[in-house]
């Protein structure tokens, strides 16, 4: 590509602290790193918290970098190699922002993001063979520098796989009238009790392995179960044998409640996203399966339980108490859900506490996932909206052998004041695992909560 061709990209602090790597996502094109960003970099990366960590790999990325290079080549910039260790891909150079010529700065005091915007627009101006392009997260800075003459002002958007919350896929596809009159003649196979339908591709667009499919005239209720030239297997599971499924004495009280439950209890699923408003169920369902799975089928040795801390898993703070003790606070949901399981129980307290030591129930914390390795274990994170997606890999990537993570979440209740719907870890793992054989993914559409409740969610 022609220099002329080349964008040059201004990144800001928050882009690097989103994606430490994400200075090889922008393919031929130059990168510029304002000093100022460096400076933030190292405010960031000594502080208590997990975006130091972030900061952190991006310092050390760039070490790496500009290591061997002379003061002039880190400021007109040096080969930035591809990920696959090829040729150069671009150029990357640090520049200092502080000192602009006179009468350049459009912005006369010295916060961080006017200073970064002060470059970009100075570049803009000494470079018009370029295209100059300010990579900012921050939604005022993309205002100011827009309302300042830059021309050009763009979100980081590479690692967002959707763009609207409405696309994210759902689990499941709920077919007009009756299953069998738009799908007529197919095969049919029995293995053991299972029954199984292979049909065209092409009757049913759009889906993807372990979707359920159900239909308006609640007569079929299956689950896709692979794909294969062209061709949809599809098991047969019953709309009748799904809404008896039950664990724990837990029944569905409707078909998204249905399909969830089967998925939690399917020991061949590795991971089930439940995901839905307040009220749906993601918790009790979670929970009561989790008891079945553990104490009364034994396919599992235990039960662990996790969420996020407030402020984007940051310390759990100076509570008294062990590990447990302090995250009871954050985890008062599922204990309330054992409470209510077991509400009728002629000693509550009893009970709960037999089932605690029965189940071996341990709840943890996100900060101290880092590094161990479960087996045979069922985990059950919570409230996973306010996770980024690195933040789940971590916890994802803990799962040894025949271990099962339930991960749940309600996108519109997001607490973090960095992540959106659309880039909450949440939806990441919804999009990146949705055709995984290993895993399946149930929008509970239904509310089931008291009419207060439901009036709330639907209008405040």
């Amino acid at each position: 590509m022609d220099s002329d061709e080349r964008k040059l990209f201004i990144l800001d602090t928050n882009v690097l602290l989103h994606e430490p790597l994400s200075i090889y996502s922008f393919q031929e094109h130059d990168i510029v790193i304002p000093m100022t960003v460096l400076e933030e970099l190292d405010n960031i990366k000594d502080r208590q918290k997990d975006v130091s960590r972030e900061a952190r790999v991006a310092i050390r990325t760039l070490e790496d970098l500009f290591r061997d290079a002379t003061p002039e080549q880190i400021t007109s910039g040096i080969c930035l190699k591809d990920t696959s260790g090829g040729g150069c891909s671009g150029l990357i150079s640090i520049v200092a922002d502080h000192h602009l010529p006179g009468g350049e700065e459009v912005f006369t005091n010295k916060e961080a993001d006017n200073r970064i915007i002060n470059l970009a627009l100075y570049l803009q101006s000494f470079r018009k063979d370029r295209l100059v392009v300010l990579v900012t997260k921050d939604i005022n800075m993309r205002l100011k520098a827009k309302g300042a003459g830059l021309s050009k002002v763009e979100d980081y958007r590479t690692d967002q796989l959707i763009d609207d919350i409405r696309l994210l896929a759902k689990g499941f596809q709920k077919i007009e009238g009756a299953f069998w009159d738009k799908v007529g003649q197919c095969e049919t196979e029995s293995h053991g009790r299972d029954v199984f339908h292979r049909m065209d591709e092409s009757v049913l667009q759009g889906t993807h392995i372990n979707q359920y499919l159900i239909d308006e005239a609640e007569s079929f209720a299956g689950r896709v179960q692979k794909r294969e030239q062209g061709s949809l297997f599809i098991k047969d599971i019953g709309y009748e044998r799904m809404m008896n499924r039950h664990a724990w004495g837990v029944h569905p009280k409707n078909i998204y409640q249905a399909m969830a439950l089967d998925a939690l209890l399917d020991p061949t699923l590795d991971l089930v996203i439940l995901t839905g408003p307040a009220g749906c169920g993601k918790t009790l369902l979670a929970v009561a399966a989790a008891l079945e799975l553990v104490i009364e089928r034994g396919i599992y040795e235990r039960i662990i339980v996790t969420r996020n801390t407030p402020e984007i898993a940051e310390s759990i703070g100076f509570l008294p108490g062990t590990e447990e003790e302090k995250m009871l606070p954050w985890l008062a949901a599922v204990t309330d859900t054992l409470e209510v399981l077991h509400k009728h129980d002629e000693s509550r307290e009893t009970s709960l506490q037999y089932i605690m030591e029965q189940a071996n129930i341990q709840f943890k914390s996100v900060n101290f996932m880092r590094g161990r390795s479960f087996q045979n274990t069922l985990v059950l994170l919570d409230e996973c909206q306010n996770l980024t997606a690195s933040q789940l890999k971590t916890i994802i990537t803990r799962c040894g052998e025949g271990t099962k993570i339930v991960c749940s979440g309600n996108l519109a209740q997001i607490d973090s004041n960095y992540l959106t719907p659309v880039t909450s870890g949440l939806t990441y793992i919804v999009e990146r695992f949705k055709d995984f054989e290993g895993s399946a993914n149930i929008f509970l559409n239904g509310v089931v909560r008291s009419r207060l409740a439901s009036f709330a969610e639907e209008n405040l």
